[in-house]
């Protein structure tokens, strides 16, 4: 089944392959802080000191704010088990997240799963470390946190409660840009993560009370390898936002001109890479962008979609997961027998 008529359909696989086939697709996305969200390791917001830019004259080293990997790709994995549930597609009963998986499921098979001795799944979605444009003095922001008693005080029959803590917080408005990266993607399972980035609205720690994030996607290029890191695209931010005299901290960025820097950056960046890329940047995006809403956001066109990533996975966990674990599974016992 086609979805989408703005690409052509020579950039998607017909059915998920078991080997690496050169095809990418690349979510262009910048993640936007609306509340006061916590990327931490260890009780410390995570941090890298990395050079402000790529220019001569910004290579002084600055502390960034770091978005590890998995404070990305878990909250959008979860995104799109929760409609897998909600519309009942796939063994969806049979998932447990970092428990049980079903490995049959678009989850299991884009996102990847590890069970022991049960069998492991790569993932095809390749995420990793985002940087605030920002340096990190910049874009947190120390609070101390108290749990009261039922009256609102900190004090009942003159005793002071020791329930008092700080936190360090990052900061509203402030920005991580970040490619998401598709492997080998089917037309089903390009909008099944497409549509996981869309929705996915808090990341990081405390996210029932805090960790507001929005995805703001500014293209999507399609390549027949990897293209810049998400350092060097941040890098490259910093030094056309600092040239036009746009960085003046610790005012917040203006969201206007991070997207405008965003799309230039990576137009430049990518003319330097050396993959064959086709590029949905601007106006060609837009027409991409609505064409996904329209069928993320009608019921039976979402249903449809997720019911087709589903049989893919599905079809590709037979072939290529279930055959072979019971394969192992025959070959432990007749070891066994022969013992």
């Amino acid at each position: 089944m086609a979805f989408l008529k703005s690409i052509d359909s020579k950039l998607f696989h017909t059915e998920i392959p078991a080997k690496p086939m050169g095809k990418y697709a690349h979510f262009l996305t910048v993640r936007v802080t609306e509340s006061y969200p916590l990327f931490q390791t260890d009780g410390e917001l995570n941090k890298a000191k990395v050079r402000a830019g790529i220019e001569d004259k910004h290579k002084q080293a600055i502390s960034r704010l770091a978005m590890f990997k998995r404070k990305q790709s878990t909250p959008e994995r979860l995104t799109g088990r929760e409609l897998l549930r909600n519309y009942q597609i796939g063994d969806w009963e049979k998932c447990d997240y970092n428990v049980d998986f079903s490995k049959t499921t678009p989850d299991c098979i884009l996102y990847g799963f590890a069970i022991g001795d049960s069998g492991s799944e790569k993932s095809k979605v390749v995420v990793d470390t985002a940087y605030s444009i920002t340096s990190f003095d910049d874009s947190h922001l120390n609070f101390t946190l108290n749990a009261p008693f039922e009256n609102g005080t900190m004090s009942r029959q003159g005793e002071v409660t020791s329930r008092i803590n700080s936190q360090d917080h990052i900061l509203p408005q402030v920005f991580f840009p970040s490619i998401v990266t598709l492997k080998d993607p089917t037309e089903a399972g390009f909008i099944y993560v497409f549509n996981n980035i869309l929705r996915t609205r808090h990341y990081g720690a405390q996210t029932t009370r805090t960790g507001r994030v929005r995805n703001e996607l500014i293209g999507v290029i399609f390549a027949d390898g990897e293209i810049v890191s998400n350092l060097r695209w941040t890098q490259k931010i910093y030094d056309l936002m600092e040239n036009l005299g746009q960085i003046n901290s610790p005012d917040p960025l203006n969201e206007d001109d991070v997207l405008k820097a965003a799309s230039q950056a990576i137009n430049e960046l990518i003319s330097g890479e050396y993959v064959s890329h086709t590029d949905f940047i601007g106006d060609s995006f837009q027409q991409l962008l609505a064409e996904v809403k329209s069928i993320t956001s009608d019921e039976a066109s979402l249903k449809a979609m997720l019911t087709q990533a589903n049989m893919e996975s599905s079809t590709y966990a037979q072939k290529y997961i279930l055959k072979s674990s019971e394969k192992g599974k025959k070959g432990k016992k007749a070891s066994a027998a022969a013992e």
